[in-house]
């Protein structure tokens, strides 16, 4: 499709087929309207392809691109650069955003026709919404509820009482356990076990005695779940998982964690039991939280933090156990000196001695 029929479709509809410049945002000015046939990273671009810059520092790669067109941030010298070479741009304060909202409309992801495979196996007294797709060897138990247009890929197994909201996909391997609540426009993913019993056992003088983990596993709308990982139930209560969060592969949630909205948590970190995490919290790899740990809204733990206490909104934290990041590098620098500041501290005790 055309330059300019992209840009229409991404809300900027008063542009024309010249792309003219105009007053908002997005801001477009040159004298070509080339065909879009697909996307790709600068570096890796083809003529065709639409690629986005969203940094200055990315003069160099204008320079060298073969994309027919790019996505810059509203700065005169990368559309110096573009225009010069005679490539279509566009300008935004968000150029990564309005790239994911173009990928779209060349790319979808796999969704099978509406129907269910001959053999899945359903309970009676399941409930299954229009426009649903159930593939071979999926297992719905007793009381399963699934909102219209659900995708359930195969091998996926909803223990009994699981609901699922409309339009939610859930891809093979995945186990839903009884009692779940997934809600509308999530994604499970392969290997996911979502809802299992939580890690609860009472130390007794015979040994562990196991508690029964009675509550339930909540995901709110426009979660996703990456392959392999788990998010357990309680044994009273919830966990709930809030709207537009995502969770990388392999990672933990252990049972009555609370996760706000919109929190990102990278692969391989660990939340141990009751954890709460505000909204906005983002987790880098391998992050590991202590039990009932409060991490407060817009916080970062970065990659391999250990958090063993609270931290408050906006704060960020590395290391183990974490510190406030901006110690941590004054720290590390410190850190990188110790053979020196031994030698030296050798070299006063041998002074002192004389």
């Amino acid at each position: 499709m055309k330059f300019s029929e992209i840009l229409q479709k991404l809300g900027a509809d008063d542009l024309s087929s010249s792309l003219t410049s105009k007053e908002s945002d997005y801001v477009a000015v040159t004298t070509q309207d080339p065909e879009i046939t697909g996307v790709a990273a600068i570096d890796k671009a083809a003529p065709g392809n639409l690629s986005f810059v969203e940094r200055e520092q990315f003069v160099a790669e204008i320079r060298q691109t073969a994309a027919s067109a790019l996505i810059l941030l509203p700065d005169a010298g990368l559309q110096a650069q573009a225009t010069q070479r005679g490539i279509a741009w566009v300008a935004t304060s968000q150029p990564r955003l309005m790239f994911a909202k173009a990928l779209a409309l060349f790319y979808q992801p796999f969704r099978p026709a509406p129907g269910i495979h001959p053999t899945a196996v359903i309970h009676p007294t399941a409930q299954i919404g229009a426009d649903v797709y159930i593939g071979s060897h999926v297992a719905i138990q007793a009381g399963v509820q699934i909102g219209d247009r659900v995708c359930i890929h195969p091998n996926v197994v909803l223990y009994p009482d699981v609901q699922v909201g409309e339009r939610t996909v859930l891809h093979a391997n995945c186990a839903i356990h009884e009692r779940t609540q997934i809600g509308a426009d999530c994604v499970i993913h392969s290997g996911a076990v979502i809802g299992a019993e939580g890690f609860g056992f009472v130390p007794t003088s015979e040994g562990l005695f196991k508690m029964e983990q009675s509550g339930c596993t909540v995901l709110e709308d426009e979660v996703e779940v990456g392959c392999n990982s788990t998010i357990d139930r309680p044994s009273v209560g919830e966990t709930r998982i809030a709207r537009n969060t995502k969770i990388d592969n392999l990672v933990h949630i252990a049972h009555g964690c609370q996760v706000g909205q919109s929190c990102a948590i990278a692969g391989q970190a660990g939340l141990s039991g009751s954890v709460t995490l505000g909204n906005r919290v983002m987790l880098a790899g391998q992050a590991g939280i202590s039990n009932d740990v409060k991490m407060g809204d817009g916080s970062i733990a970065t990659a391999k933090a250990g958090l063993h206490h609270d931290i408050g909104p906006g704060e960020i934290v590395t290391g183990i156990p974490a510190i406030p990041h901006k110690l941590f590098v004054k720290t590390a620098a410190i850190y990188r000196r110790l053979p020196e500041m031994y030698q030296a501290l050798k070299q006063l005790q041998r002074h002192n001695i004389t």
